[in-house]
């Protein structure tokens, strides 16, 4: 009894300590008052104002246009390299894949400085397209590394099967090897798609001037004061996660009951 108690204990501290400034964040963003150490009643004042924002809605289009096409690219990238990689001999394939784990354990602001010097010396302006390629080099290791799995369990002979009955390899790929990998396709790109979400270092030193994501405009707020509009964003988009995240998990199991 002791034993599970601590066992308890121990998860619940861990779970206190991940969630509690979300909540904190979650609670002021119904605050009346500005100040983060006085609670001046519920108000709804926030949201209303957060939508009336055009500088905060203008960087949350940016951030999910940006986030949408980046992963979107990089899932098709990334997919086209794991089959392509699945053909190689296991030598190349171990070489490839080590390659692929260096922008993951390498540090952020090395990539970020090292984008942003190749555009640099390319001549290239920095931009909306700079941020963008930026976003689609560290997003597709992520989306190889979801889809590769799904890609060695699949094996080959259904695919050279239907070759053999007369279908073309993309109607093969697409009728015979992609509903096998679809479920890493889509974790991949949903990874991918939070990763840039969320990326201030990349997008910081590949933007250029005009360009705000939600990452870059909520650090330049730093030094003013973060609005409280900013608590209702987050708060926004914690919900939708999780909202999103309860579809993906129990829909399936739903359906497999249903069968």
């Amino acid at each position: 009894m002791t034993r599970q108690f601590l066992r308890r204990l121990y998860l619940f501290l861990i779970f206190v300590i991940l969630y509690a400034p979300i909540v904190t964040l979650m609670v002021l963003s119904f605050n009346e008052s500005k100040s983060r150490a006085k609670w001046g009643g519920f108000t709804l004042k926030w949201y209303v104002q957060l939508f009336q924002n055009e500088s905060i809605m203008e960087a949350l289009y940016l951030t999910l246009i940006l986030s949408f096409l980046s992963a979107l690219i990089a899932t098709v990238l990334g997919t086209a390299a794991c089959i392509g990689i699945n053909r190689m001999s296991k030598i190349s394939q171990s070489v490839i894949m080590g390659i692929t784990n260096i922008p993951l354990l390498n540090a952020e602001i090395v990539t970020g400085i090292s984008l942003m010097l190749a555009f640099i010396a390319f001549g290239i302006d920095l931009g909306f397209t700079t941020v963008l390629i930026g976003h689609i080099s560290f997003n597709v290791p992520y989306v190889i590394l979801s889809v590769m799995p799904r890609v060695r369990q699949t094996g080959n002979a259904s695919y050279e099967a239907a070759l053999d009955l007369g279908a073309t390899p993309l109607y093969a790929f697409f009728k015979v090897i992609f509903p096998d990998i679809l479920p890493g396709i889509l974790s991949g790109f949903l990874l991918s798609f939070t990763m840039s979400l969320d990326d201030f270092i990349i997008t910081y030193f590949t933007k250029g001037r005009g360009i705000n994501t939600l990452s870059t405009k909520i650090y330049s707020e730093v030094k003013k004061g973060i609005k409280p509009e900013m608590y209702a964003l987050s708060t926004l988009l914690f919900l939708s996660v999780l909202i999103l995240l309860i579809a993906i998990n129990f829909l399936p199991s739903k359906q497999k009951e249903k069968r």
